[in-house]
């Protein structure tokens, strides 16, 4: 399996037609028919629950780093399309997207692994580049996701970090974006006691 993990967001579909949104790190591994997708989200898992009730999900490459900060933040309502071949919903601001099958399920008492194989693909945008605010802002949304086993100083000073390039490289949509992540820490730092803001707990990869 290839190690290196991609920044996707990953949308599914519950059985009574509630859209989920989530964004999720992916692997892709040769198969007998092109590259699947691998897909290993924690339990418990919306995202999890609705590709195993349904077989289908949909891959979402995007640039627009809200729907990240927007998901680790409360903010999970954004513009959808159908999907092509399958019962799903992708992204609107979606440059491209793969509309995938679950072809395997090794389940696992943590993290279950999801091999899901390609059904159809479509670009709808050109990708231009990406800035570091973009990145900053998914690194950002991955600490939001995380204070509740980090310590503050530690999430502090990668917050400064990433601030440099949020002043340097940032456009509207990633200011926005930011400013929902900076609100996060606030409200967690104001609900949570003081000495429990400096102790530390294992760190795990967090996905939704």
């Amino acid at each position: 399996m290839n190690d290196v993990i991609y920044e996707t967001v990953v949308s599914t579909v519950a059985p009574d037609g509630t859209p989920h949104v989530a964004p999720m790190g992916v692997r892709y591994r040769r198969g007998e028919t092109g590259s699947d997708v691998i897909l290993m989200p924690f339990k418990p898992s919306t995202t999890l629950v609705n590709i195993v009730a349904s077989g289908h999900a949909v891959l979402n490459i995007v640039t627009d780093t809200r729907v990240f900060a927007g998901s680790v933040t409360g903010r999970r309502s954004w513009p959808l399309r159908p999907a092509e071949r399958i019962a799903g919903v992708r992204l609107a601001c979606a440059l491209n997207h793969v509309e995938l099958k679950l072809a395997e399920l090794q389940d696992d008492p943590q993290r279950p692994v999801l091999r899901m194989a390609r059904v159809f693909e479509a670009s709808h945008a050109p990708y231009i580049g990406f800035n570091r605010a973009q990145a900053a802002v998914i690194e950002g949304a991955v600490l939001v996701s995380r204070l509740h086993m980090l310590p503050a100083a530690k999430v502090d000073a990668e917050m400064s970090y990433l601030q440099i390039a949020i002043d340097k490289t940032a456009g509207p949509e990633e200011h926005e974006a930011w400013g929902w992540l900076a609100e996060a820490v606030a409200r967690h730092r104001a609900a949570t006691p003081a000495s429990l803001q400096e102790s530390t707990q294992p760190s795990v990869e967090s996905r939704p």
